[in-house]
């Protein structure tokens, strides 16, 4: 494999101010890298097909990271389909077209471990997907990164393009959201655990019955993984970024609980959805071209949760207009 990524290449990171993106940013930034290019959505709405084009004919970048989605969690999927189905859409498919009309080298498009079926096979391996039907309370997000991974493989099979797909697995860390409306299960279980410390250890309400598994992954490993996949020509289009481990969500309520100092009782809501049952990544093609996460949970949590207090006055909160 060849070293493609130089100190003075041209990067474009989409959504630099995200969870991923900004610790794809902070990497780079560790590692050397100076020109980087980051626009925020003020500065460039990538739902805009006419101002991203313009943006890659002015800027040239030469390698391209696109973190930029709308996120959320069962909540904001639930209640959003159409921003979730249509502005993901938008933004992969303009950044993705840009890429190529401007004859980019290099992109790494970023997706999630839900694009696989609810009922995958376990661990789920890359092969799983659109072999059935998806988890129904993210299925708007799901089919919009589905639809990147593809633009990405047929680039990759008509054009020879050097274009890849990471889909990582739950992340967490710096810089998520922490809202408890769209927040995903681990940084709400940080907010849920620590705002009940501060009323007098009150009692915690979580959605479901903590049985399913999840897997978790720092998101300054998934930063790890992309400058990785960057400094290398990746043999496939496709592959799961996570550390192959899972947790029940029973057990990850405790484990918040133990670091946040939570003293009081959790009332688990069993009317509430569970979601898929398992998502454990099958990370063997990560692992043999290379590529190895560090960060254990328990560590990663209690450095998520150290983030967190430190930066109360600006947690980041998702505003998804009606």
């Amino acid at each position: 494999m060849n070293n493609i990524l130089h100190k003075d290449s041209r990067i474009y990171i989409a959504g630099h101010r995200g969870m991923v993106g900004s610790a794809v940013k902070r990497k780079l930034e560790r590692e050397g890298y100076d020109r980087l290019i980051c626009r925020t959505s003020s500065e460039l709405d990538l739902r805009n097909q006419k101002e991203v084009r313009s943006f890659f004919r002015e800027e040239q970048p030469e390698v391209v990271v696109d973190a930029a989605a709308r996120v959320g969690g069962i909540m904001a999927n639930n209640e959003y389909p159409w921003q979730f189905l249509y502005e993901n859409l938008e933004i992969q498919n303009n950044i993705i077209a840009a890429a190529h009309e401007q004859d980019v080298d290099k992109l790494i498009f970023l997706g999630s471990s839900c694009i696989y079926p609810k009922h995958a096979d376990q661990p789920m391996s890359e092969e799983a997907l659109l072999t059935g039907p998806l988890e129904p309370t993210n299925q708007w997000y799901a089919i919009a990164k589905i639809t990147g991974v593809k633009m990405v493989d047929a680039l990759r099979r008509q054009y020879d393009r050097d274009y890849v797909s990471l889909m990582p697995t739950n992340l967490y860390g710096p810089n998520d959201n922490f809202d408890l409306k769209t927040s995903h299960v681990l940084p709400a279980m940080i907010r849920k655990f620590h705002d009940a410390k501060e009323k007098g250890h009150v009692p915690v309400p979580l959605w479901g019955t903590g049985s399913p598994m999840r897997e978790f992954l720092h998101v300054d490993d998934a930063a790890d993984a992309v400058f990785f996949t960057l400094n290398h020509t990746m043999e496939f289009d496709l592959y799961n970024v996570g550390t192959g481990k899972d947790i029940a969500i029973k057990d990850l309520a405790l484990l918040v609980q133990d670091i946040v100092g939570h003293e009081g009782d959790i009332n688990w809501d069993a009317t509430k959805p569970d979601g898929t049952p398992r998502k454990l990544m099958d990370v063997s093609r990560m692992e043999e071209a290379g590529w190895n996460y560090s960060v254990e949970l328990e560590e990663g949590i209690r450095m998520t949760y150290e983030w967190f207090q430190e930066h109360q006055d600006e947690i980041k909160e998702l505003k998804v207009e009606g």
